[in-house]
């Protein structure tokens, strides 16, 4: 039923913004960016932080008008630095974390933007590089890890700001903006007006064409070793879109799961990453 209610919702929504595009068009594109654009969950309560998140050293930090919040488990020297994906928070973590202490190494994680404790309404994929950036120009992290549109972000930061990481790990991570954007439209069933608006407003924010923005693009001349983990039974990124990302980045290992979906929470991954970061 809740299904059901959301899908109606969004077609209403969708059927509202179809309409607006003809009588106030500039209207329409910046609501369809809105919708497209805030995460609808994924923030904490500062007073009530899940255990794993209340037992670490917490940092807020300042990037423009732009504060985003990192969490701290220490270790020795060697850090590793871990990226959440949409409608989530560092708390994703928690099972790996545990995993990841016994390497004795520093570990980070980063709640990206409108995110957690992070403040904003609005996330994107450049901006979360921002923050990865600050966060690397700090500490030079040797591994960094993410999971779903944060690996995306991985990406596109490394491609961008080109930094000498020890090896990158990415779990359920889509390939293209494309296919994010699409998948956007038919959900809400937009016309061909909002559409074309959405990719040409992406095109001059950003710099890039929405065919352009793609991790498979990013990391076509990557040399880092590293993981691409992808679940066939992936409902939110398809499995292709892990392929994608194997094929165009050929130094990483393809891991292929059956049965863990999106999350991607399991013993024997977690522990496979574990050996890969201490080989």
């Amino acid at each position: 039923m809740q299904k059901i209610i959301q899908k109606v919702l969004a077609k209403s929504i969708g059927a509202y913004i179809n309409i607006l595009s003809y009588v106030a068009p500039q209207n329409a594109y910046a609501l369809a960016y809105q919708f497209f654009s805030e995460p609808r969950k994924g923030k904490l309560n500062p007073y009530k932080l899940p255990k794993t998140l209340f037992n670490a050293q917490q940092k807020s930090y300042s990037l423009n008008e732009h504060q985003f919040q990192t969490y701290t488990w220490n270790g020795n020297d060697d850090i590793i630095l871990l990226i959440h994906g949409w409608e989530s928070n560092s708390s994703r973590w928690k099972k790996l974390i545990v995993r990841l202490k016994k390497t004795g190494k520093t570990i980070i994680a980063i709640d990206g933007p409108a995110h957690g404790l992070s403040n904003g309404k609005e996330f994107n994929v450049p901006i979360y590089a921002q923050f990865i950036n600050q966060i690397v120009q700090e500490f030079n992290p040797k591994t960094i890890i993410g999971h779903s549109i944060g690996g995306n972000a991985i990406a596109y930061f490394q491609h961008h700001y080109n930094h000498n990481f020890e090896k990158m790990i990415l779990i359920g991570a889509p390939s293209d903006f494309k296919v994010i954007l699409n998948n956007y439209i038919k959900m809400l069933s937009l016309n061909n007006r909002v559409h074309n608006s959405l990719k040409e407003y992406i095109k001059k924010r950003f710099n890039l064409t929405i065919e352009d923005f793609s991790a498979s693009k990013f990391l076509s001349n990557a040399t880092i070793p590293g993981i691409i983990a992808h679940d066939i039974q992936d409902n939110v990124v398809l499995y292709e879109e892990g392929k994608k990302i194997a094929k165009s980045w050929t130094n990483a290992q393809f891991i292929s799961t059956n049965g863990l979906g999106h999350s991607m929470h399991d013993e024997y991954l977690y522990q496979s990453i574990v050996s890969f970061i201490e080989a």
